[in-house]
C-alpha cells in the first residue's frame, strides 16, 4: 500500500512539475528578456521556486526515507502478527474462542461444605463384595462367584470394617475395596443378627486405613441435614442428601426378623448397594449405618432407616474384643398386659423362671396352676 500511495504522489507530482513548466514558459514569453527563467529545488519537501512566488507543495513530504525507528517498529508488528497466526493455525482452536477467558467456578458456602464433607471421608468408605462357591452343572468346576454386595466404613486403624450382617450372610468368601481402589481378602470378626451389624478385618497397610469419625445419635433432631456415602448399584462412592425424617423408629432384622428399635429415618436416597455404608451429619460424623428401605418396588422412595451409632458403638466394641455379643437377659416369661388386667393385679406376672436362669438362680419364683388349670397368685 505504501508503495502505491509513493507513485500516486510521484505521478502528482510529475503532472504538478509540467504544469509548472508550462506556465512558466508562458510567462517567459510574455515577460521581457531580462526576467531569470524559474529554477526548482527538491529538498524534502518538494518546493517551486518562481522569481516572485515561492510555491510549495507539503504532501510531498511523505516521500521522505523512513527512519531506523519506524523499520523496527514495523518489523516487530509483523512478528507479532505472524506469530498470533501460526499460535491459531496450529493448536485447533476456534477463533472466537481463542480470546474467551473462561472465569473461575464459583460455588456457595453450603455447596462447598458439601463438597469438602465427601472428599474428606469418601477414603473411609469402602466397596464390600460377598462371593459364593457354586459348582458348575455341566463341568462340575467350583466357582466363586459374587453373589451381593454393599458399602461398609473404616472403623479403626487395626483394618477393622463396619457393615451389616445382611450384606455378608451366606458368603464363602469376603472382599474389601479401598477407595484407592485396592482390593483385600477379609475374614470376619463376628456379627450380631439381631441389629444387623457386623465387623470384618483386612490387612492393609495403616497409612492405606482412614477410620471415619464417629459421632453421636443421642440429640438428633428431625429436620437436620444427613449425608449417605455408599455404592448403590456397584457405583461406587456416591453421595446422597437429605433431612432426618423421624425418630425412634422400629423395624425388624433382616437375618432374625427381630425389632430393632431406636432407629432413624430419613429422605436420604438408600439404594441396594448402599447397605452398610454410613450416614453423616453435616459436620462430617457418623451418626448411623444405612440399613434398610421401605419401597415396593425395591429402589429408594423417599423412606431410608438407619442404626443409630450410639447403638452401633456397643455392639462394635465386643465384637472386636471378644467376637460375640453378651446382652443381660432376666431369664423370665412374663404374662402379657391384658391378662394382668384381667386378674386385676399389678404389676409385672412371671409364668415361669428356669431354675438354671438368672432369676431362678436369684431365688425368683414363677406363678403356679392348680389342678383346674387356675393361677395361684
Amino acid at each position: 500500500m505504501a508503495a502505491s500511495t509513493a507513485s500516486a504522489l510521484i505521478t502528482s507530482s510529475s503532472l504538478f512539475h509540467l504544469r509548472s513548466r508550462s506556465r512558466s514558459a508562458a510567462f517567459s514569453r510574455s515577460s521581457s528578456s531580462s526576467t531569470t527563467k524559474p529554477t526548482f529545488h527538491l529538498s524534502k519537501s518538494l518546493h517551486l521556486h518562481t522569481p516572485h512566488h515561492p510555491i510549495s507543495h507539503p504532501t510531498l513530504s511523505l516521500l521522505q526515507s523512513p527512519t531506523p525507528k519506524t523499520c523496527f517498529d514495523s518489523a516487530l508488528i509483523l512478528c507479532t502478527s505472524l506469530a498470533l497466526s501460526f499460535t491459531l493455525f496450529f493448536t485447533n482452536t476456534d477463533s472466537a474462542s481463542a480470546f474467551v477467558v473462561t472465569p473461575p467456578r464459583k460455588l456457595q458456602s453450603d455447596e462447598l461444605a458439601t463438597v469438602r464433607l465427601f472428599q474428606e471421608n469418601t477414603p473411609s468408605v469402602v466397596y464390600i463384595t460377598n462371593l459364593a462357591v457354586k459348582q458348575d452343572a455341566f463341568t462340575l468346576d467350583v466357582l466363586e462367584v459374587p453373589q451381593g454386595s454393599g458399602s461398609g466404613f473404616v472403623w479403626d486403624k487395626e483394618g477393622n470394617i463396619v457393615t451389616n450382617y445382611h450384606v455378608i450372610r451366606g458368603a464363602s468368601d469376603l472382599r474389601v475395596t479401598l477407595a484407592d481402589q485396592s482390593t483385600y481378602d477379609a475374614k470376619v470378626v463376628g456379627f450380631d443378627q439381631d441389629k444387623d451389624v457386623a465387623v470384618l478385618r483386612v490387612d492393609a497397610p495403616k497409612d492405606k486405613l482412614r477410620p471415619i469419625p464417629v459421632g453421636v445419635s443421642a440429640d438428633l433432631l428431625v429436620g437436620q441435614k444427613v449425608y449417605a456415602i455408599g455404592n448403590p448399584f456397584g457405583l461406587d462412592h456416591t453421595l446422597t442428601t437429605g433431612v432426618i425424617s423421624g425418630l425412634r423408629r422400629e423395624i425388624s432384622s433382616a437375618a432374625t426378623g427381630r425389632p430393632i428399635q431406636d432407629v432413624i429415618q430419613t429422605d436420604a436416597a438408600i439404594n441396594p448397594g448402599n447397605s452398610g455404608g454410613p450416614l453423616l451429619d453435616s459436620s462430617g460424623n457418623l451418626i448411623g449405618i444405612n440399613t434398610a428401605i421401605y419401597s415396593p418396588s425395591g429402589a429408594s422412595s423417599g423412606v431410608g432407616f438407619s442404626i443409630p451409632v450410639d447403638t452401633v458403638n456397643g455392639i462394635v466394641d465386643q465384637l472386636v474384643k471378644f467376637g460375640k455379643v453378651t446382652r443381660p437377659i432376666l431369664g423370665i416369661k412374663f404374662a402379657p398386659d391384658q391378662s394382668v388386667e384381667q386378674l386385676g393385679v399389678s404389676g409385672v406376672l412371671v409364668l415361669d423362671a428356669p431354675a438354671n436362669g438368672p432369676a431362678g438362680k436369684a431365688g425368683l419364683q414363677s406363678t403356679k396352676r392348680d389342678s383346674y388349670g387356675r393361677l395361684i397368685l
